[in-house]
């Protein structure tokens, strides 16, 4: 799409304006005497289809005055980089408890988390539209790392269920030890204190750090996906910005079903593997090969259908291991009752 300078500039002060909303409403900046307060998941539910909603509507305004490829290509980003984005979830999940961050701060958190994300994936969109306009044959090189990165994410995951990830101790967060002392507990939001006329930093700023890391890694993973899809940067834009806005809230909506998402690895593995090889037949094709082309409607359908496969037979499989439990717990309780008797 041919978009003009000023749509980019409304576009950007609406979801300014949006995360100053949400700011104002959920944390109450002004209000010194409440505090920060735990966030329900009614309050999340509520946010989280409020953000899902401004999305799907802004996606049938991008097909209306772009035309309904645009908008294709619109929602196909959407939904994998909100796929991504609950991937991501898990690690700031597992980040939060490493941390020990309080319930209670833990939005604050997600709020400058994605407020980096955001800044890096405009750093990257910007730099990725460049290299793509300056040399074709980069399709090749970003549908190879898509491939790659299919295989990380289950061989990851793999390792993940084998042993425990310690998320406390990136090189950023120990860097940053290195050189300032670190409380041993956190004190309110502060991100240093001074402590017997020292300057502390405290654990809260070491949380940050380590989301800013994370975010790095998810920008370098999810653009080349996003731009296997369209290459039009206010699309890619607007679906990053879009699949990030809410995922605080979402976080706290899907805390409870972490961990029966089991299989939402391969399915993202699948869908950057399906991307990966879509860039590299369209570079071919693009490059004289008679290489067939993977259309934008055959890529929504699949990503779609993956996601949808992906999440059902999670809670499948989560239905069954509930009621396998259940089952042991009732074998257990017989069986010391006959012993009793």
């Amino acid at each position: 799409m041919n978009v003009p300078l000023w749509v980019w500039a409304v576009t950007i002060l609406g979801m300014v304006a949006v995360l100053a909303i949400d700011l104002a409403i959920v944390d109450h900046p002004w209000s010194k005497k409440s505090g920060p307060k735990e966030f329900g998941i009614r309050q999340a539910a509520w946010w989280a289809a409020f953000y899902m909603g401004v999305a799907i509507l802004f996606g049938f305004g991008v097909m209306y005055f772009g035309g309904s490829t645009a908008g294709a290509e619109y929602f196909a980003g959407f939904i994998t980089e909100k796929s991504l984005s609950v991937d991501n979830l898990f690690v700031f999940y597992l980040l939060m408890g490493a941390f020990a961050v309080p319930k209670k701060y833990q939005h604050e958190v997600l709020l400058i988390g994605i407020v980096i994300a955001l800044v890096m994936r405009g750093f990257f969109i910007i730099l990725g539209a460049q290299v793509i306009n300056a040399w074709s044959e980069v399709f090749y090189l970003f549908g190879a790392f898509l491939i790659y990165t299919g295989y990380k994410i289950v061989r990851d995951h793999l390792k993940d269920d084998e042993e425990e990830k310690d998320f406390t101790q990136n090189p950023a967060v120990r860097l940053v030890k290195r050189f300032w002392p670190v409380t041993d507990d956190y004190h309110g939001a502060h991100l240093t204190v001074k402590l017997d006329g020292r300057r502390h930093v405290t654990p809260m700023l070491l949380v940050i750090v380590a989301i800013g890391v994370i975010d790095l890694v998810f920008a370098v993973d999810s653009i080349p996906a996003i731009f296997g899809l369209t290459q039009d940067a206010y699309i890619v834009f607007t679906a990053n910005a879009f699949a990030l806005l809410g995922l605080r809230q979402l976080y706290f909506l899907l805390a409870g079903l972490m961990d029966k998402l089991v299989y939402i690895s391969w399915g993202l593995s699948a869908i950057m593997v399906f991307i990966g090889v879509k860039m590299i037949l369209h570079a071919l094709h693009e490059n004289g090969v008679h290489a067939p082309e993977i259309g934008i409607g055959t890529s929504l359908t699949v990503i779609i259908g993956l996601m949808t496969v992906t999440i059902v037979a999670s809670l499948i499989k989560a239905r069954v291991d509930t009621g396998r439990r259940a089952a042991a717990r009732a074998e257990v309780e017989k069986d010391a009752a006959a012993d009793r008797s």
